[in-house]
């Protein structure tokens, strides 16, 4: 796997290799940076403007209901693999919204008075649920341009039947048409210059059958072989030839926020009802990541005037007793990420040209 690398002014140069990286830190040409939990280098002293000559670096994206996976690669070496989990909870915290929304006119108190939906008339309208399964794909590519001059994106195109005859049932009544159509839109408006291919599953299959790799059934692991294997394959359509595939990944999981929620649901002992949700711990983001004597984690939820720190590797709760001064914050950041490295596999790398 390469390395990326920024200039002075934090422009995306051509990556280079892990050997070349550690020599340009030892001789102090350069220093370790940190993009969001991905490891790149940034230069100290200007380099020769042959670093300047890009080739093309191609990004492929291979979407799924659970797990998507992303691949750049270039026509010598594969430069990162991620993996990242999706955010499916956005359609239960819509339909919580609604019901207890219901629920409080049937009270004696505040309640919004009972109105059409009116964004779902709005012309374009973007379901919650789908916009943000979408977005997700637009921050990552946000983030991956901001560390390589990616030239070209290649993602599987998925598609669903329509009805013929129904104009209005056509537009709107799939999740995938419709955020096929939104991604488009924010794609071509955010990233102008550079090219969007879309390829159908059977021709991403095809080369996978072609370069005899195996797909693993095992559809939420975080493996090279369960999604990674198909954006690969889709780098490796785009560039018109064969690339040396790498297996080890970057996980990316997005967390779970309970957005403008005040209070829990259900009250407890005399009736009161604590504080829960919001994105903001004691004036700090939630997320982000922070070190706590010497370890790291990231930011949790508040009980009174502590905080809670969790695992960076597991996601789970080390503390909720944590005093919000004995805490150093590192960035802000609103997923969790963790480097895999290359693991024992059945994929035999004899295998690949």
């Amino acid at each position: 796997m390469s390395v990326p690398v920024l200039n002075q002014n934090n422009k995306p140069l051509f990556p280079t290799s892990e050997r070349r990286a550690r020599r340009l830190i030892k001789t102090n040409r350069a220093k370790v940076y940190w993009q969001k939990g991905i490891f790149c280098i940034k230069l100290l002293k200007e380099e020769s403007k042959q670093r300047e000559v890009y080739l093309d670096l191609v990004l492929g994206i291979d979407t799924g209901s659970k797990r998507e996976a992303y691949t750049v690669a270039s026509e010598k070496a594969v430069i990162l693999n991620i993996t990242t989990n999706t955010t499916e909870w956005v359609k239960a915290h819509v339909e919580t919204r609604r019901v207890l929304r219901r629920s409080r006119r049937y009270r004696k108190t505040p309640y919004r008075k009972c109105r059409s939906n009116r964004k779902a008339f709005r012309e374009n309208r973007v379901p919650p649920s789908t916009k943000s399964r979408w977005d997700c794909k637009l921050n990552i590519i946000k983030l991956l341009c901001r560390i390589l001059p990616i030239t070209c994106v290649n993602i599987e195109d998925i598609s669903a039947s329509t009805k013929k005859g129904q104009k209005r049932w056509n537009s709107s009544f799939s999740p995938l048409e419709v955020g096929k159509k939104y991604f488009d839109s924010e794609f071509n408006r955010l990233y102008p210059d550079i090219f969007l291919v879309k390829t159908k599953g059977y021709d991403t299959k095809i080369q996978r059958d072609k370069r005899k790799f195996i797909k693993s059934k095992k559809k939420l692991d975080y493996t090279w072989e369960t999604h990674n294997v198909d954006s690969h394959c889709l780098c490796e359509l785009a560039l018109g030839l064969n690339v040396k595939p790498y297996l080890g990944l970057y996980r990316i999981d997005f967390l779970e926020y309970h957005r403008r929620v005040i209070q829990r649901q259900n009250p407890g002992k005399k009736g009161e009802r604590t504080k829960y949700g919001s994105t903001i711990s004691l004036g700090l983001s939630r997320g982000s990541v922070i070190r706590y004597k010497g370890k790291f984690g990231y930011l949790g939820g508040t009980s009174k005037d502590r905080v809670s720190i969790h695992s960076i590797i597991t996601g789970k709760r080390i503390s909720q007793n944590i005093k919000i001064g004995d805490i150093d914050v590192l960035y802000n950041s609103k997923r969790r990420v963790q480097f895999l490295p290359r693991l024992k596999s059945w994929v035999s790398l004899h295998h690949f040209s």
